[in-house]
């Protein structure tokens, strides 16, 4: 409960957005939606890339100490690990920063504070590199880098429960659609009457809201509420059978609900359609019915 205490203070501090708005801005220079950004969210994996990137130079960094303590001297091979780990922190660092643009407020806050611990890590284990090289040609100072390595070990940890913070008690990177279903039942949503020719609109089905959308002869359905960040689409354009998200870009197939354009990187969940007496009912198709709810239909 104090570290719980410890990160609701944390997403008060308002000073941090100091730092944080100036470098969520240069963050939108350097790293600009399309193809690059895309492939460092992870839109291509089905999720976010940066949970799978900082496996390696965490797995090198512990297997380091590891070694360390086991040897009960600095090694060539830890000293290796340690490079490793240098080299993977940085796609590591640029697939998290792609994550964190698109987020703001106590999000954005957390987060600065994340990437700064986990920059004072990598800067001790640089030393802890660097040492063991010196020691390596000099035979002097290897122990130096085994606790520069377990202090960037202690600071990485503690980046890392602000990491898992900012996934289980945020939801960045969360699929904002897991817990936000339509029915499994047909449901009478709307009239056919009140369906614009252009763009879409917004109702109510079940749980969830939905985006009803006119192409041609058919009606469309999918979820309204944007998988990556939970804005509603029914605010954004459509066009050329897709619509994009109006905060962050994201564009959906409407036919399918796959991720067109990132940064998202789930789909849409989509709905069956049909017309009676004038009224559009809506039903979840049994396919993501079953993938977003593990008891199945009924």
């Amino acid at each position: 409960m104090r570290l719980t205490r410890f990160t609701d203070w944390l997403e008060a501090q308002d000073d941090i957005d100091r730092v944080g708005q100036p470098l969520n801005e240069l963050v939108h220079r350097v790293l600009p939606g399309g193809m690059f950004k895309d492939a460092l969210t992870g839109t291509w994996l089905g999720h976010p890339l940066h949970p799978v990137l900082v496996m390696v130079p965490i797995g090198s960094w512990t297997s380091a100490s590891l070694i360390d303590v086991a040897v009960g001297r600095s090694t060539t091979a830890a000293r290796r690990l340690i490079g490793v780990g240098l080299l993977a922190a940085l796609p590591s660092a640029l697939s998290g920063l792609a994550d964190w643009s698109d987020t703001g407020g106590s999000e954005q806050r957390v987060g600065v504070t994340h990437a700064s611990l986990n920059s004072v890590a990598l800067a001790l284990y640089g030393a802890s590199w660097w040492t063991r090289r010196r020691a390596g040609r000099t035979g002097a100072g290897g122990s130096t880098g085994a606790v520069l390595a377990l202090a960037g070990m202690a600071v990485a940890t503690g980046a890392g429960y602000l990491g898992g913070h900012l996934i289980y008690a945020q939801g960045v990177g969360v699929d904002t659609n897991a817990f936000h279903t339509g029915p499994q039942d047909w449901t009478t949503v709307a009239a056919i009457d009140d369906l614009p020719d252009k763009g879409g609109l917004a109702v109510t089905a079940g749980q969830g809201r939905l985006l009803l959308v006119r192409q041609g002869t058919e009606i469309l359905a999918l979820g309204n509420r944007c998988s990556h960040r939970g804005a509603p689409l029914s605010d954004g354009s459509v066009s050329d059978g897709c619509v994009t998200c109006p905060w962050h870009g994201s564009r959906f197939d409407l036919r399918t609900g796959d991720v067109v354009a990132g940064p998202a990187t789930v789909g849409q969940p989509v709905y069956e359609t049909k017309v009676v007496a004038g009224q559009i009912q809506v039903r979840r198709e049994e396919q993501r019915s079953l993938r977003t709810n593990p008891d199945g239909p009924g």
